[in-house]
């Protein structure tokens, strides 16, 4: 079942469970889009196609906030807010290996992607595909051996906070694409996209959601995330 967070007659606001795909790929498992098809023709009684506008990506394994359009209208306007930055805001909770020394700071890299393993590598400036990446982290706690981090997306890159987290000696816990599951194997990626501020493409309005990641499972019930989550609520 699909948790909605917002709906108006442009948008949709929902949170996407971890290990869903994001849209269909080789593996074809339900995917998100199919699932929001699926729900808005059964709240609205609709046969055949449905319009949903994919204008953001989550990989695989990371679960959180996602926008979704419901009109192409919506979805142009939408693509160019991501675009541009200035009205568009996703933040990710991560809990990340090891014990972060720096409370807060910038990562600037260029990533580039193999297409054939599926996997990012940080490369030199100059490498043919390479692109730039940049993020924004300051830490919110540490334990002994994990360190929970607030991450501001600067750019979009595929995989990109846990290609930069790992390139600095602290991969997202339970990563085994990239190393993060040293610690504790068998458990869900700690990456959470928990905030999202846009303005609205259509009334202009300014939105800010917030969806806390899930608190009574490794290694989120280390840290208090229910409590920072809503804190947030009086920075919107």
């Amino acid at each position: 079942m699909l948790n909605v967070v917002y709906e108006d007659n442009h948008i949709l606001v929902v949170i996407k469970p971890q290990n869903i795909p994001t849209q269909s790929d080789i593996s074809g498992d339900t995917c998100m889009v199919e699932l929001v098809e699926q729900y808005l023709r059964d709240k609205y009684n609709k046969t055949g196609n449905v319009y949903v506008g994919l204008v953001h990506r989550l990989d695989r394994p990371t679960g959180g906030l996602m926008i979704f359009a419901k009109t192409s209208k919506a979805a142009a306007r939408l693509s160019e807010i991501i675009a541009s930055k200035d009205n568009f805001e996703k933040r990710y909770l991560a809990v990340v290996n090891g014990s972060i020394n720096t409370n807060n700071g910038v990562l600037k890299n260029y990533l580039k992607k193999n297409s054939k393993t599926n996997m990012v590598s940080v490369v030199p400036e100059t490498s043919a595909g390479a692109k730039y990446a940049e993020l924004e982290y300051t830490v919110v706690d540490r334990k002994e051996k994990v360190t929970l981090v607030d991450i501001n997306l600067v750019t979009g890159r595929s995989h990109q906070i846990r290609v930069q987290m790992k390139h600095i000696g602290h991969p997202v816990y339970g990563d085994v694409r990239y190393g993060g599951d040293i610690l504790a194997k068998g458990h869900n990626l700690a990456l959470w996209a928990y905030k999202l501020r846009l303005v609205h493409p259509v009334t202009k309005q300014t939105l800010t959601f917030l969806a806390t990641p899930p608190a009574d499972m490794v290694p989120w019930k280390s840290f208090d995330v229910d409590g920072y989550v809503n804190k947030n609520k009086s920075y919107n």
